[in-house]
């Protein structure tokens, strides 16, 4: 599930990318699969990271990666250990909803993107998630779970105060709002919901067999329902 627009990130030949807050790596394996990027994928979590390293490793077995050279680093986003202007594309995707020094972790982000470079960063849209946290105080409340609601206009202005300039925005994965609407409804950490479970079985379906129509749907429902809000950023020179 690919929630940036690598069209929009423009990587080219020699370009250093960070994937920070890289999960199980979907964006870094994106961003590896773009012709000669020098790729970093970075997480808190270890146990992601070897996920990462696993699912790239396989794909680099079944040559499905532009980019050979790429690496994998545990730190934390609100003090990472890179020097200044160090990355031509950095990308941040739902992560600084989990943050609770988010300005510490936007200013970090700020700080390692080149003059004239990007920045990408994406984070729930508020009216769908505030649904979320009405319907479910476990959704919230567990163990690195969201710690805020961010409004368009409010994290806008966030990153914009240290410095880079708005480029555009776009909302992505409408067909997934219902399935954590229902998810909460039902409680998040169950697994026995026959619902919750036939609609993960689709958004499986989905990812795996790409098929036109659950695309279709979803572009004529992002800018509606779309579950994340997704931000482009261009350094100043």
């Amino acid at each position: 599930m690919i929630t940036m627009d690598f069209k929009r990130l423009g990587i080219t030949p020699g370009d250093r990318v960070l994937d920070i807050g890289c999960g199980e790596g979907r964006h870094t394996i994106r961003a590896c699969q773009e012709k000669g990027g020098i790729c970093t994928g970075a997480d808190f979590g270890y146990d992601n990271l070897k996920t990462t390293r696993g699912k790239l490793e396989f794909h680099q077995e079944i040559n499905d990666l532009a980019c050979k050279d790429w690496n994998l680093s545990c730190m934390d986003i609100t003090a990472m250990p890179f020097d200044s202007d160090s990355f031509d594309v950095v990308l941040c995707s739902e992560v600084l909803e989990h943050i609770p020094d988010d300005s510490a972790a936007i200013s970090e982000l700020v700080r390692i993107v080149k003059p004239g470079k990007t920045l990408a960063v994406s984070v729930p849209r508020a009216w769908p998630e505030k649904i979320c946290w009405q319907l479910s105080d476990e959704y919230f409340n567990a163990n690195m779970g969201h710690v805020r609601i961010y409004k368009k206009d409010e994290i806008i202005k966030k990153i914009q105060d240290r410095g880079p300039v708005f480029l555009g925005s776009h909302f992505a994965h409408s067909i997934h709002t219902p399935y954590w609407w229902l998810k909460c409804l039902v409680g998040p950490n169950r697994s026995d919901s026959t619902a919750v479970n036939l609609y993960h079985k689709l958004l499986v379906w989905d990812l795996m067999k790409k098929p036109w129509i659950t695309a279709f749907v979803d572009r004529l429902l992002n800018p509606v329902m779309g579950k994340s809000l997704v931000l482009y950023f261009k350094m100043p020179l």
